[in-house]
């Protein structure tokens, strides 16, 4: 019966497999090719099964006889074995615990493969909370997690518009009919289902977006363009992108005025930060500290060269008015309307070394010369006010 079947159906098979060299083959024909392919695969699986049911009678006495004549000895010290053996999923709650706190994000990921229980264990977020923390949290900020949303809300949309047509389907359908091949429809509806082995927005994904370099998301740059001399004590925005093989990041710069988009290779962490605060480069960010600023305070103040130009954070000191000497005890500074901000990294009697602001009227002021000076941070936290102090330059600029 079976080897009838097969000769009936061998030509229709055959004439599928075959298209004409001269006229274009219909849309349909590269579908039935597909089903004919798993038709002849699954068959050839069945009869290899059958194959194997059809083991000869001296065989099937020789595996009896080995089985009984197996002392008994053997086969108990193969059970005690077999009952010995202990799965890592077999130790206490809290050991198991322990040492999947000790894996490193590496471990983590080959973990997740074993099996569907270390799997939703491996995934979970208290244990990539602190591998996130350790590694990304000083160059991450809101800012980045909202795009990575946006960027994972993108790929499911494009990933949408690929999904293949119904076509196939129905061509199943209309075969299973005839062929009595249900398995047919089942192997191509798996076949369609995309697989997502990570939840959306777990910590797992978070962390694996970032060290795979394919995520750009938004940080701040020290002393962009390797440490310009145009741009010595200066942090500026930029999408930057993780290189694992040199352990280094790359940076893209906004364009501005006639320059095109800047893009700067081999990046240090220590030169990154996320942003402090939650203004666009080219907005001017509404200051709130003016009135609490005093003498020997640490500020950063938005600087531009031109309208054109995205806004910088640049770092400097808040100091004393010309007729003060600054002595604590008789210095006024701290009433008066106008603040005076200093730049020491630059030579005492240049352009660029000191400036003034309004207190209580602050907003975007100067000109095309000497540029313009937007909103104003006080600096209160000593890592931040330490980090500038590192980058330092080793000579007075001009």
């Amino acid at each position: 019966m079976l080897f009838f079947f097969i000769m009936s159906a061998f030509p229709f098979f055959l004439l599928l497999s075959k298209s004409l060299p001269l006229q274009p083959r219909p849309p349909w024909a590269g579908e039935v090719r597909l089903l004919s392919v798993l038709f002849w695969q699954e068959l050839l699986s069945s009869l290899l099964h059958l194959l194997d049911k059809c083991k000869p009678i001296s065989a099937r006495k020789f595996d009896a006889l080995s089985s009984v004549t197996t002392p008994p000895s053997k086969i108990c010290g193969q059970r005690v074995e077999n009952e010995e053996e202990m799965s890592v999923l077999d130790l206490p709650e809290l050991a198991l615990e322990c040492i999947l706190g000790k894996l490193s994000p590496a471990g983590l990921s080959n973990m997740v493969a074993v099996c569907s229980s270390l799997r939703e264990r491996c995934r979970s977020d208290h244990l990539w909370e602190k591998h996130m923390k350790e590694k990304w949290e000083r160059v991450i900020g809101d800012a980045a997690r909202r795009d990575w949303k946006l960027y994972l809300a993108s790929r499911e949309d494009s990933s949408a518009g690929i999904a293949g047509s119904n076509s196939s389907k129905k061509w199943v359908s209309v075969l299973s009919r005839v062929w009595h091949i249900s398995w047919l429809k089942s192997r191509i509806d798996g076949g369609s289902k995309t697989k997502n082995p990570l939840p959306d927005y777990s910590i797992m994904s978070w962390y694996q977006s970032l060290e795979s370099g394919k995520f750009w998301f938004p940080a701040q740059v020290y002393n962009r363009e390797h440490g310009h001399v145009g741009f010595m004590l200066s942090c500026y925005d930029a999408a930057v992108r993780y290189d694992c093989q040199t352990d280094t990041f790359h940076a893209r710069y906004p364009p501005h005025g006639r320059r095109t988009t800047v893009m700067e290779e081999g990046v240090q962490r220590d030169r990154l930060r996320a942003p402090p605060v939650d203004t666009p480069a080219r907005d001017l960010h509404i200051s709130d500290c003016p009135n609490d600023l005093r003498p020997g305070d640490h500020i950063e103040i938005q600087w531009r060269r031109s309208k054109e130009f995205p806004y910088g954070w640049w770092y400097g000191v808040v100091g004393h008015l010309e007729p003060c000497d600054g002595n604590e005890h008789f210095c006024r500074c701290r009433l008066s309307d106008t603040v005076v901000l200093e730049f020491n990294q630059y030579t005492p009697g240049s352009r660029w070394r000191r400036t003034s602001i309004s207190r209580k009227d602050h907003r975007e002021g100067g000109n095309e010369t000497d540029g313009f000076y937007g909103g104003i941070r006080k600096l209160k936290s000593k890592d931040e006010i330490s980090k500038w102090r590192q980058l330092w330059p080793a000579d007075a600029l001009e």
